[in-house]
């Protein structure tokens, strides 16, 4: 098959896709505790119109909606770019420790830097993400065989459990577990523009970047000897790719906290759709976690309107069932 007709279906369902995330954008926008009409939704969006309803819109639910669309696209992202780097059909970095790293490096900065602005909160998010993600890649590797599924499953789950415990015991020696589980628990509430600032272009820089290296990890998912033989820097390559998905996992969390499976779930699905190149599996992983999110996000609003359902919960119960399918899939495999 040539590359124009690979390219071409490929064209029309991202464009699908993406007319998908756009309903859903609108719908999200109109349910919620207040549900809205078309018309007010357009209205804040596109008019400098202001009512009591567009201004509700404006300020409190369109930011909200916003973090679901990037944080989505950056989970999902960084969980095929981890799928491909690792070949790990497992890799989250929800469950590699990278969120677990980022949570406590967050937590402990609450505990010693009170007056921390977010900027510096999500500075430790970044470090601490890079330090989960060291432990685990470092006890990958203790063995002469390197990397492989299980063990980096195992080990990151090890990790993970240390530095939710680290998060836990900081949180309760400086009595601030309120404080903590606000910032870990999972979820979009009270998202602001001021917040939005600092991370949204983060995130789209970290996602071009994955897009421009997308032929180069194809190629390492495949086959590293090939990708050497091809004339590729490996090591420059996996040293780009690894701080892509830093910032993407820190920047996730320093938004929404710990949002396990997104990142598994989502490049999985896009692969059905798209087949195994991360050309085109990267695109379509940020379209399609834009739209989990979103959908789970407005499901959490609606279910028990006024109250809220959260949102990590409604990812843990559709996420965990799928992680324990590709488990099952890949020990026939």
């Amino acid at each position: 098959m040539t590359k124009h007709a690979r390219f071409f279906p490929f064209l029309y369902k991202l464009s699908l896709s993406i007319g998908l995330a756009i309903g859903t954008f609108f719908v999200s926008m109109m349910l919620g505790a207040a549900d809205t009409s078309f018309k007010e939704v357009w209205l804040s969006v596109a008019s400098d119109v202001k009512t009591d309803t567009i201004t509700m819109l404006r300020e409190i639910r369109l930011p909200r909606v916003t973090a679901a669309v990037f944080v989505g696209a950056a989970l999902g992202v960084s969980g095929a770019v981890m799928q491909g780097l690792t070949r790990n059909p497992l890799a989250d970095p929800g469950l590699l420790g990278l969120t677990a790293g980022a949570n406590a490096a967050l937590a402990l900065t609450l505990a010693l830097i009170p007056s921390a602005n977010y900027f510096a909160l999500m500075i430790a998010c970044f470090l601490g993400a890079a330090i989960g993600a060291l432990l685990v890649i470092g006890i990958g590797m203790m063995k002469k065989n390197g990397f492989s599924p299980l063990r980096l499953v195992l080990a990151g789950a090890a990790v993970s459990a240390f530095l939710y415990a680290v998060s836990e015991g900081i949180a309760l020696r400086y009595k601030i577990s309120k404080e903590a589980s606000m910032w870990t628990a999972g979820g979009l509430i009270g998202t602001t523009w001021s917040q939005l600032q600092p991370i949204v272009p983060l995130i789209i820089l970290s996602i071009c970047i994955a897009f421009l290296l997308s032929r180069q990890l194809t190629l390492l998912s495949l086959n590293e000897e090939l990708a050497i033989g091809l004339g590729q820097k490996i090591t420059q390559i996996k040293f780009a790719l690894m701080i892509v998905i830093i910032l993407l996992a820190g920047a996730s969390v320093a938004l929404v906290g710990n949002l396990a499976f997104v990142g598994l779930m989502i490049p999985h699905i896009a692969r059905v759709f798209v087949g195994t190149d991360y050309r085109y599996i990267l695109p379509m992983s940020a379209v399609l976690g834009a739209t989990f999110l979103l959908a789970a996000d407005t499901l959490g609003r609606t279910l028990n309107a006024p109250f809220e359902t959260p949102v990590a919960a409604i990812v843990s119960v559709l996420g965990l069932p799928f992680f324990l399918f590709i488990v099952r899939k890949g020990g026939k495999a």
